[in-house]
């Protein structure tokens, strides 16, 4: 082999080392997502009224609604994947999952993630009996507390918990509400939509809303630079919120009519 052949082979396999490099440079989540035919999504499996596990063992719930309708936009099949608190966003950036639902705005989160279109009203609250007396931060001092480790609700208690407080992390929702309704901790700081099911279920304990630590709106997150994808969920929601679908969900799933200004940060 001459010096000229292989200088002429080796230029070759640059060549297609940069082309493979430019071509993946130049992929994204859209292109990704429409080659497999698929879209991904991380979901709370046990999030009623969100999402939860219906009769025939799918899934149903406003984050599934809005989900099937972003799979419907891209023209391919929804396939949902359960997640926890602790492991979703992992999921996300390792690209399990191409989007993750219900997903609240923080400053630490959007270091790592990137947030599209608010498409819920959300807020967490601290829930108690209605006998326990709470008002502020401050009374959960010596009080104990159930919450889902890793997510939102865990980091908003965090910030403001007296250091005498025993707080109880839970791996799901249904731990946390179990550890409450049964009384293994006197409260449990959850969203308004899973506080929502224990304040119309449990009418012997008189469960209350004592206080919200956070309001802040659900959002749909994605990764970072997926400018395509951002764009197709926010007009996704945009095309529900003028259709009223949203709309019709909200008053199926969240027993309410939606009120667009919920969704703003």
């Amino acid at each position: 082999m001459t010096i000229y052949t292989t200088l002429r082979s080796s230029f070759a396999a640059l060549l297609l080392i940069s082309g493979a490099s430019i071509g993946a440079a130049n992929a994204d989540a859209i292109d990704d997502i429409t080659k497999a035919g698929v879209l991904n999504v991380g979901v709370f499996a046990d999030f009623p009224p969100f999402s939860s596990a219906s009769a025939d063992m799918t899934l149903k719930g406003y984050d599934m609604d809005v989900a099937q309708a972003l799979a419907d936009a891209l023209k391919v099949k929804l396939v949902p994947v359960s997640v926890t608190g602790q492991n979703r966003i992992p999921y996300l950036t390792e690209h399990r999952v191409d989007l993750l639902m219900s997903v609240g705005y923080s400053k630490e989160r959007e270091q790592v993630i990137d947030f599209a279109a608010a498409y819920a009203p959300y807020y967490i609250a601290v829930i108690g009996p209605k006998a326990l007396e709470v008002k502020n931060k401050d009374d959960l001092a010596g009080k104990s507390i159930a919450v889902n480790r890793g997510t939102l609700e865990d980091t908003s208690l965090t910030e403001v918990v007296p250091a005498s407080a025993d707080v109880k992390r839970f791996d799901n929702y249904n731990s946390v509400i179990q550890a409450f309704i049964s009384g293994q901790t006197q409260l449990m700081v959850v969203g308004n939509d899973v506080g929502a099911q224990v304040l119309a279920r449990q009418e012997a304990l008189a469960p209350e809303q004592k206080f919200q630590l956070l309001t802040s709106p659900s959002h749909i997150a994605l990764n970072k630079k997926e400018d395509r994808l951002k764009q197709a969920i926010n007009d996704t929601v945009a095309k529900m919120l003028s259709d009223g679908s949203l709309n019709k969900s909200s008053e199926a799933w969240l027993k309410t009519p939606l009120n667009p200004e919920n969704l703003k940060d």
